[in-house]
């Protein structure tokens, strides 16, 4: 799969999904102002993946949120099983704290067999998290920080994300080309 279509279909994915079914009521805003990054990784392992992680957390930090807001560091093909990921993860978030960009930068994690802790693989809370390719996604705090004070009851977008997600089904899901 070549970089075009892995960012056509990640692409494809905010749209429908995360702005679309509005999963995340700030993402709309920096997407319409393409101040959205979106990488595709080619590291051909874990370590090489960390190295592009240390990148893309420099390049943020030393960027205006107006050019770039946020990043999404997208791995097509390197973590194919969801609890594979999910160990990267607390190494990644080793990665922030190695920057000292803890309380300056967060962590977001996607995949497309993402699963909570307690659920069950089909269960469709899981799908708000679930996208198309293995996703790092780098956001600054401040910027979460602002879009909280803006949104009231910012703390219910997770049970309002399983409400749309249980009312539009698996079926919605698939229709939404997902």
């Amino acid at each position: 799969m070549n970089d075009a279509l892995v960012l056509e279909q990640t692409r494809h994915w905010l749209e429908k999904a995360v702005i679309g079914l509005n999963l995340c009521p700030f993402a709309k805003a920096v997407y319409v102002k393409n101040q959205v990054r979106l990488v595709v990784s080619r590291a051909r392992h874990a370590d090489d993946l960390l190295e592009e992680l240390d990148r893309e957390l420099d390049l943020l930090v030393a960027t205006p949120a107006q050019e770039t807001d946020t990043t999404l560091l997208i791995h097509p093909t390197l973590f194919e099983d969801f609890l594979d990921f999910n160990d990267f993860l607390e190494i990644a978030e080793g990665v922030v704290a190695e920057h000292d960009l803890e309380g300056v930068v967060q962590l977001a994690s996607f995949h497309p067999q993402f699963q909570f802790e307690g659920s069950q693989p089909d269960d469709i809370g899981n799908y708000t998290n679930r996208a198309p390719f293995a996703i790092l996604h780098l956001l600054r705090e401040e910027s979460v920080e602002r879009a909280v004070e803006a949104f009231p009851q910012a703390e219910a977008i997770f049970e309002q994300n399983v409400a749309t997600l249980e009312q539009l089904g698996h079926a919605g899901w698939k229709a939404l080309g997902l």
